[in-house]
């Protein structure tokens, strides 16, 4: 199986909602910045009044490469990305794509969960063009 993060006392809530199908976004309760990696104290400002708020679960691909040869249980080609969720920040995440040769930069993405086993771990999926 795929391995799966480990969280830390600092993000175990934030992985512990993952795993219920919510992304959520830290937020510094002091001066409204949003932030992630999760944490105990605000980035910007060191406040230490943090909040997860429910994201939009969208963003939009801001770089990316496609990996042709991958670790034990990840089969290639698969995409590691640079995303920008709605509300403003940055992550690393996998991109959900049967071809990343497709990928274009700036598309627009939607949070998309993967089981494995007893946890879910995020993914973005290209928004599909409504017609």
């Amino acid at each position: 199986m795929k391995p799966v993060a480990l969280p830390t006392p600092d993000t175990r809530e934030w992985f512990d909602r993952i795993d219920l199908g919510r992304l959520t976004v830290p937020r510094c309760r002091d001066c409204g910045s949003f932030f992630l990696y999760p944490r105990s104290s605000c980035p910007r400002c060191g406040g230490r009044s943090i909040e997860l708020v429910d994201a939009a679960g969208t963003a939009t691909l801001l770089s990316f490469v496609v990996n042709q040869r991958g670790p034990e249980g990840f089969e290639p080609p698969y995409a590691l990305a640079i995303v920008q969720l709605a509300e403003g920040p940055r992550m690393l995440a996998g991109i959900a794509t049967t071809d990343p040769a497709e990928l274009e930069i700036d598309v627009p993405l939607r949070a998309v969960f993967e089981e494995r086993g007893d946890r879910k771990v995020l993914y973005f999926e290209p928004e599909v063009a409504q017609k």
